[in-house]
């Protein structure tokens, strides 16, 4: 079975959460497989084994999960980017659009330097909102963008189409509905 067949599999949809009409994909069935993390993160970081990534960027709060590995095995440093208000350092922000709502995502200031390129990580992408936002904290400090990585992607939703299409972009599995 392929890892995507595995990562699908694992995957359970909980109906009406966090509010009524969406389906979350729950992926802690797919964390409790040690063997199929391991195939993930080699899987998502095959794409960018020669980009010269320094840095990944993971986006709370489940892209926490999968970032940090994903930075070592490209041998990058991990930086969080976090909800407003959760960092305790100066910080630049940078304000998105959810499929239910509307949120702010920060890093440090210092996280990211010129110098560095910058692979994006989340666990999902659904309307591409947070992943812009990403995107936009690192240039706003100067940094070059290598990508977007993603476990799942919500294609009906059409979040790709909001992502900078010059940029390279990876999704392990595509949920069609």
């Amino acid at each position: 079975m392929s890892t995507a067949a595995a990562v699908t599999r694992a995957i359970r949809t909980i109906p009406d959460f966090p509010y009524p009409g969406i389906q979350f994909k729950d992926i802690t069935p797919m964390l409790a497989d040690a063997a199929l993390v391991a195939e993930v993160v080699d899987a998502l970081a095959a794409p960018y084994a020669d980009a010269g990534v320094t840095k990944v960027l993971g986006i709370e709060a489940r892209g926490f999960i999968l970032a940090p590995l994903l930075a070592q095995a490209l041998g990058a440093g991990f930086v969080p980017a976090r909800k407003q208000g959760k960092l305790p350092h100066t910080t630049v922000q940078a304000a998105y659009a959810l499929e239910y709502g509307t949120d702010v995502i920060e890093m440090h200031a210092d996280a990211i330097s010129e110098a560095d390129i910058v692979l994006i990580h989340d666990d999902i992408i659904a309307t591409g909102g947070t992943a812009t936002a990403a995107a936009e904290l690192v240039g706003s400090v100067g940094a070059a963008v290598a990508g977007y990585s993603f476990l799942l992607e919500l294609a009906f939703l059409n979040g790709r189409d909001e992502l900078d299409d010059a940029l390279a972009y990876h999704t392990l599995v595509r949920v069609e509905e």
